[in-house]
């Protein structure tokens, strides 16, 4: 277990301006990562038509992120408390970036499935590098505000990056988003490659002989299991919902498309503002409390949302705003705590191991969702709700779950 930092710089109530330094660039990282995996999406209507692509072949260069990216979480697993922990990052991030800009200049579909699975290779160990480094460099005691500060990128991708992507690709074409975050990326790791600190206190410490064996360990420690199970349990409301909930606000609510940039600019905006708020209150009031709030508001919100009829804009809006919020306030304070099980010399492997289990549940979350959606004569959807229910239940459950991790990891006191 986690007690104390081990980069170098101590808990304190106020960051420096270093820390403040590192959270940034972490959190633009995570900006980047993001982006890319959501910006593809909205530009299926113009990907298809131009490379000749059924719906089947575009779904597939979605899921091949995903599944390219749980695939390299698992084999770096063996190699990630081996190195410098920024070196790792500069090594997957260019990674990343080159992935990238093979999607920009992809003129078929073979050659945008092939960018995809690069680009998933290397883009989706780097979130797991990302925890380890904010494990590492900031003590349990305020590593709440940090992941609230992190996990803003997503709200920020929603709010800034796919406006953005779409204007680029509505005045050039589809393979301009892709350019536009490469253009971000290279100066983001330059300023990682010049000014940011080694992250290697891990690699001074005894290390096991065998990447293999330290990946088998970190599988089968009885200490990790929990957590990795929490680690599937916990993203799978979003990848249950989030691929039905335009056509859920279009076809059952009755909203027109117009409407949906202002739903999407108001909920991203509200999580910007509240991700650090929300990381703030679980390290002053208790990480496990927060995250047991946050639990109580999403299942509330999900059994809102997913039985709604014909309702204003301003409902809808309303509804997805405290959702989201519920949702911010179980991944803040979950990221927190189960930051402190691993010890310094596997929580590369271990979050390695996370970030796959992720990727791989939230392909067979979306699957399931997929599977009991249907689609009525009249187009609506059917059956939403039931989606709801398995969400709630499975919040539930991580409540319990959650539990036995609180009082696997005494929370210090708060820093106030």
């Amino acid at each position: 277990m986690d007690t104390a930092t081990t980069g170098g710089i101590r808990p304190r109530a106020t960051f420096s301006g270093y820390q403040k330094f590192v959270i940034a660039i972490l959190a633009f990282l995570q900006f980047t990562i993001i982006l890319d995996f959501m910006i593809i999406s909205p530009l299926g209507a113009m990907m298809m038509p131009t490379l000749h692509m059924s719906p089947q072949q575009f779904g597939l260069a979605v899921s091949s992120y995903a599944f390219s990216a749980g695939a390299s979480g698992l084999l770096a697993a063996g190699f990630a408390d081996r190195f410098d922990r920024k070196r790792l990052l500069l090594f997957f991030y260019c990674g990343f970036i080159a992935g990238t800009f093979l999607c920009a200049l992809a003129d078929t579909f073979p050659l945008l499935l092939g960018a995809r699975i690069v680009t998933g290779l290397f883009g989706g160990v780097i979130g797991a590098i990302v925890l380890a480094i904010a494990t590492d460099l900031f003590a349990l005691e305020v590593r709440g505000r940090v992941m609230g500060f992190i996990q803003t990128a997503f709200a920020a991708s929603q709010v800034l990056g796919l406006p953005a992507g779409l204007y680029f690709a509505n005045h050039w074409d589809w393979h301009a988003p892709f350019l536009a975050i490469v253009a971000v990326a290279v100066p983001a790791g330059l300023v990682i490659a010049f000014w940011m600190k080694p992250v290697a206190a891990h690699v001074t410490l005894k290390q096991e002989r065998s990447p293999f064996m330290h990946l088998a360990h970190t599988l089968t420690d009885p200490r990790y299991r929990l957590a990795f199970t929490l680690n599937v349990l916990l993203p799978t409301g979003g990848y249950m919902l989030m691929p039905f909930g335009t056509a859920y606000m279009v076809d059952n609510i009755g909203l027109p498309l117009t409407t949906l940039p202002t739903i999407y600019l108001v909920t991203g905006l509200s999580i910007v503002f509240a991700g650090p708020l929300i990381g703030r209150i679980s390290d002053s009031v208790g990480k496990f409390r927060t995250f047991c709030f946050g639990s109580a508001l999403t299942i509330l919100m999900v059994a809102v949302w997913t039985n709604l009829g014909h309702v204003s804009l301003a409902t809808v809006i309303l509804v997805n705003v405290l959702m989201f919020v519920g949702i911010f306030s179980r991944i803040v304070p979950s990221q927190a705590l189960i930051s402190a099980i691993p010890e310094v010399t596997k929580r590369g492997a271990f979050n390695a191991v996370s970030a796959s289990l992720q990727q791989f549940a939230g392909g067979i979350s979306a699957a399931i969702a997929g599977a009991v959606i249907a689609t009525a004569p009249d187009g609506t959807l059917r059956h939403f709700n039931w989606l709801g229910g398995i969400v709630m239940a499975v919040a539930l459950l991580s409540v319990l779950l959650m539990y036995f991790v609180h009082k696997a990891v005494p929370e210090p006191q708060p820093q106030r």
